[in-house]
């Protein structure tokens, strides 16, 4: 695989995974969206089902690694570092470009949610709008939880350990069985495998964080939410920026060194 073709499998791979992965967090959350308050099921199988499409339409270009963590856990397996900043540098370009498509699928939908002040506050709020007024207040807008993660209870130790712990399932999967012939990314096998890994991991991971178990997932909407012109969007939340880009690393760097000892 050449560079070229590296740079651009992960930025169109990481675009369709941003973009139907948010795009089911916004049906999920915005007013006047047929999907809203479909729950926890729909956005954990609709993550599950966009990274088997991102990984299917990237795999001939690039792997498919979609993921930081994957690429830094292959490079750690394989010694193997030449590619590692284009990789990554696609990962974070195409995770922009998704979180813009999604805003761009659901314009009407954004402008309806946050002008509506039972979800932002304001003169004529409804007690509903308790909720949306204490997160903006603790950094996080209302429409945040469409591009990036947050925690449902703000403790580092715990926030980072739960990004560690469901980003070294998801990387010791994706090396154990879900490599393709030349090591180099995910098969076709490991396609639907990583995308089931993915399910399980939200189902019965996802709760305390959000499981971004991704870096560049969660940082480069996390940038566009804080570049997009919507309003009384509130804060995006940069205090807590950092757990899930360091904590999926470690865990992809963790699951690394138990493949190079036990199954080398």
């Amino acid at each position: 695989m050449s560079s070229s073709d590296i740079f651009l499998g992960e930025t169109i791979g990481t675009a369709i995974l941003i973009l139907l992965g948010g795009g089911v967090c916004a049906a999920v959350t915005l007013k006047a969206s047929k999907a809203r308050n479909s729950g926890w099921l729909a956005i954990t199988f609709g993550w599950g089902f966009a990274v088997l499409t991102a990984v299917y339409v990237s795999a001939p270009l690039s792997g498919a690694h979609l993921n930081p963590a994957v690429t830094l856990g292959i490079a750690l397996k394989d010694n193997d570092w030449s590619n590692v900043l284009t990789y990554w540098s696609g990962q974070l370009l195409g995770a922009m470009i998704g979180a813009a498509l999604v805003w761009v699928a659901y314009y009407g939908q954004f402008q309806a949610h946050l002008t509506d002040r039972e979800i932002v506050g304001g003169p004529g709020a409804q007690a509903t709008s308790a909720k949306a007024v204490e997160a903006q207040e603790k950094g996080a807008g209302p429409v945040l939880g469409v591009f990036s993660t947050g925690p449902e209870i703000r403790n580092v130790v715990q926030n980072m350990a739960t990004e560690i712990i469901g980003t070294f399932v998801l990387v010791i999967a994706v090396l154990t069985q879900g490599l393709n012939d030349s090591g180099k990314g995910l098969g076709t096998l490991g396609a639907l495998i990583t995308a089931l890994v993915v399910v399980s991991i939200g189902l019965s991971l996802g709760g305390p964080t959000g499981y971004a178990i991704n870096p560049a997932r969660d940082l480069g909407p996390r940038i566009v939410h804080a570049l997009l012109p919507l309003p009384n969007k509130g804060g995006s939340d940069w205090s807590y920026a950092w757990i899930p880009v360091v904590g999926p690393l470690i865990g992809g760097a963790l699951a690394a060194g138990l493949y190079n000892v036990a199954f080398v």
